[in-house]
């Protein structure tokens, strides 16, 4: 039998609300109001005084957590391989960001933590020195009980040596503290409408994976074991309650099919005025606890 989600908000849905219309204890409100039990961050952004909060702040987390009734799910951290424009980062230096935002995952609660490498090729195949750094930390990975998960996000599709290389690690280390996150951006299967300053030159070359790089969600099985985390990407959902651009009913039932019953993290990525976040990750809840709703019951295959 196919497991029960587990339904989250990222705060990053709410990236140009923050500092206009809301803050930090709006977001855990609007997070709360969708019935969510997780919420996800990032630590440069949404923690006040990164790597190091007060420890005022930490209480606060802590109580804004539990006034709301939320868990801490997913850290997203950035490993700064090219933070220097003379040479890149050493595999000392990167194992010692991945330590700083593990102990700061750990801090706060977190269970999960996705760093992202700086990558060496438009398809976004991260720098060399992700396997060793990473290497050197999972034990600490292992005593805090964090997963780390770097994210398969389009354009790199799941047949891709970028996923091959991450399950490779995960077999030849044999650790449970590392894992894959899936963006489900990468079965976007329409445009997305054009940026602004954007031209159709573009849109043919660097930007082409805007129109979609189509993954099929059936391709959700052939790696599911590996699958720790899913952020719920999504762009435009319309009045009618459709999303415009990432095909749910086919992206849940392969994930049901697949037993998955982690986290699907909202993770809104359209028109930043504000509070339309507020309302499309809304929708978003509606439409997908609907589908594992009609799933469970038999209406959905």
């Amino acid at each position: 039998m196919a497991g029960k989600f587990k339904y989250g908000v990222s705060l990053y849905s709410f990236t140009d609300d923050f500092g206009s219309v809301m803050n930090v204890e709006d977001g855990f409100d609007h997070v709360a109001d969708t019935g969510a039990t997780g919420i996800e961050i990032l630590g440069e952004t949404h923690v006040t005084g990164y790597p190091r909060p007060t420890t005022q702040w930490v209480d606060k987390w802590f109580q804004l957590l539990e006034k709301h009734k939320l868990e801490p799910t997913n850290m997203c951290s950035w490993v700064d391989t090219k933070l220097r424009l003379s040479r890149n980062l050493t595999v000392e230096e990167g194992a010692a960001e991945l330590e700083r935002d593990l102990n700061l995952a750990h801090l706060l609660g977190f269970k999960f933590l996705r760093p992202k490498f700086g990558v060496v090729t438009s398809d976004l195949v991260p720098d060399p020195i992700w396997e060793p750094a990473v290497e050197r930390v999972l034990d600490l990975a292992h005593k805090y009980g964090i997963v780390i998960c770097p994210e398969i996000h389009s354009p790199t599709p799941i047949k891709h040596p970028v996923v091959d290389a991450y399950i490779e690690f995960i077999e030849r280390t044999g650790t449970k503290n590392f894992g894959l996150l899936i963006d489900t951006g990468i079965f976007q299967d329409r445009p997305l409408p054009f940026w602004p300053q954007e031209t159709p030159e573009m849109r043919k070359t660097a930007l082409a994976f805007l129109d979609g790089i189509k993954v099929n969600p059936e391709e959700f099985l052939d790696i599911a074991k590996y699958v720790v985390f899913v952020q719920a990407k999504f762009h435009k959902i319309n009045d009618n309650l459709e999303d415009e651009n990432i095909p749910w009913p086919k992206v849940i039932s392969a994930l049901k099919r697949a037993g998955y019953d982690g986290y699907l993290s909202s993770e809104y990525e359209g028109r930043r005025d504000p509070w339309v976040a507020i309302d499309q990750v809304r929708r978003q809840h509606v439409i997908i606890r609907q589908l594992e709703k009609d799933f469970d019951e038999g209406r959905l295959a």
